[in-house]
């Protein structure tokens, strides 16, 4: 747990009119802001922050209350996730209480599991814009369903290289430790070998309400029979499939804005929605095959 002392400094610290005028665009109004509501569509700003007290205030909801208030309200997070949020943003160092080693161990381990996560989204991102198979194969494949640059940005898509074992050796060259690449399935250890679970595939990172990469989704360009045409992360400490929507976390501000929300079928109709400029929208990976 996050102990009092750090949660003291972030409320001491950060500043609710920067905080929300990353969100909200605000104008100066005698000795508080306004702006119009980001959890409604109104014409005339009823949205109001003041500086001085430190809190909120949305007319058009009745929504209001301090910095942690809001970005649970507007991003979503759980209280921890906003307390950690506004820590990296004034680059405060969190304090945890102590905790078992039972407990230390587990969440070390899911750290990490994180961390390799991360560093894949990142590798295939890499591989998609900076190497002549990612342009040639991957990036061409994205701009074939319509996808624009800004987009495929957005979403983070990547592509893994038609090699047995690149990403893997690349991981563990840059210090990861091959269990962990096992445990998030992005590596598949058989007989003393490994190989990379997502080899020759355009990928599409599945992120949590807060952004953490959990899994990747991969989708094959070639006629290869034996091989699925979309194939998932398996389940693990980060990913279950059956509590995890692809594109809640571009989605979730304009779920709560429209208070509805669209189940499409796949991971590119999730995007097209969203270039077409329709965000409540994401899909399930009880369609995508596990192996």
């Amino acid at each position: 747990m996050i102990s009092k002392t750090s949660i003291d400094q972030v409320y001491e610290t950060a500043r609710l009119e920067e905080v929300i005028g990353d969100f909200v665009q605000l104008k100066k109004s005698g000795s508080s802001f306004k702006g119009l509501s980001p959890f409604s569509e109104e014409r005339t700003p009823s949205f109001m922050v003041s500086p001085v007290k430190q809190i909120w205030k949305d007319f058009s909801t009745g929504k209001g209350g301090n910095v942690v208030a809001f970005l649970m309200e507007h991003e979503h997070f759980t209280y921890p996730e906003a307390i950690k949020y506004l820590a990296k943003k004034y680059n405060i160092e969190i304090e945890e209480t102590e905790q078992s080693n039972e407990q230390k161990e587990a969440q070390d381990k899911r750290e990490s599991l994180y961390l390799v996560s991360e560093f894949a989204s990142q590798y295939f991102q890499n591989i998609l814009h900076k190497t002549d198979p990612g342009k040639a194969i991957g990036l061409s494949y994205f701009k074939e369903r319509g996808f624009t640059e800004e987009t495929i940005k957005k979403f983070d898509l990547g592509y893994s290289l038609d090699q047995w074992s690149a990403f893997t050796d690349e991981a563990i060259k840059k210090g990861y430790k091959l269990e962990f690449l096992e445990s998030t399935g992005l590596t598949i250890v058989k007989e003393n070998k490994q190989f990379d679970r997502f080899k020759g595939r355009v990928m599409f990172p599945i992120q949590s309400m807060s952004g953490r990469v959990l899994g990747f989704g991969g989708r094959i360009l070639t006629n290869d029979k034996k091989a699925a045409k979309y194939l998932n992360s398996p389940e693990s400490d980060l990913y279950h499939k059956s509590k995890v929507l692809y594109g809640i976390y571009h989605a979730k501000q304009s779920i709560a804005k429209e208070d509805n929300c669209y189940l499409v079928e796949g991971y590119t109709d999730v995007i097209q929605f969203h270039q077409t400029g329709i965000h409540n929208v994401v899909s399930s990976s009880w369609n995508r095959v596990d192996q």
